[in-house]
């Protein structure tokens, strides 16, 4: 059943006590895998991980995703608001995540210590505090949809800033993906699977950060434009 539609920042709360629970969760599960495959701290090179536990992981992470997606689901019918509310959640649990592990293991030592940010549909890595910068981009993106929707009823963003958000996604994915995808082909592996054997010699020696900066600006700029089209009253905008 569809809940009574309510301002959002009623429900923002939940939401963020939800998705901080989530993050414990997932930080949870690494502390495990760590204890049992990094005894003596996580770095690269990856240590060797059966099949069987790598596909457990998949499936978890596709799992996640789908948690993050439902709430937000039960809360409105509206496409948009729903990405909305999955932005929010993915953010917050993401961050959290990161500051769980803080708290539970003293790790990262630092922002700019590399991780295996996702398994799907391929292996990305990356420096922690870019991911972290993705997240707090994600969250104002929700922040800005759900508010322009309660200002003007139906918000939805131009042709424009999809362009400009989804180019800059890509280009960020991109630098998550391109050193992962050079070692698993010079490995002779399948880059669109979660090879983690064929990353068994790889070690990030570097991140393309003016790519990365460059993808975030693009995305930033559709963002920053739709919040000033969220704050504008009057007609609607679609």
């Amino acid at each position: 059943m569809i809940m009574k539609q309510r301002h959002w920042t009623a429900y923002l709360l939940w939401f963020a006590a939800f998705a901080v629970a989530m993050a414990f969760l997932e930080s949870a599960v690494v502390v495990y895998l760590r204890a049992l495959y990094y005894p003596e701290g996580f770095r690269f090179p990856l240590a060797p991980i059966d099949g069987p536990i790598v596909l457990v992981e998949v499936l978890r992470e596709v799992a996640t995703l789908i948690m993050l997606l439902a709430p937000g689901a039960l809360i409105t019918r509206h496409w948009s608001q729903r990405f909305a509310w999955f932005c929010v959640a993915f953010g917050i649990w993401d961050l959290f995540y990161y500051i769980w592990l803080k708290v539970l293991l003293d790790w990262p030592g630092d922002l700019l210590e590399p991780d295996i940010l996702f398994l799907v549909p391929m292996v990305w890595v990356g420096p922690v505090l870019a991911p972290c910068m993705v997240s707090v981009g994600l969250i104002a993106l929700g922040a800005v949809l759900l508010h322009g929707a309660a200002v003007h009823g139906r918000f939805v963003p131009a042709r424009w800033h999809w362009a400009a958000m989804l180019a800059g996604a890509a280009v960020i994915l991109y630098t998550f993906m391109e050193g992962p995808w050079r070692a698993v082909e010079a490995h002779g592996g399948d880059p669109w699977s979660p090879d983690l054997e064929a990353l068994s010699q790889f070690v990030p020696d570097r991140y393309p950060w003016g790519l990365f900066l460059l993808g975030a600006g693009m995305a930033a700029a559709g963002i920053v434009h739709l919040a000033v089209r969220a704050c504008r009253t009057g007609v609607a905008f679609r």
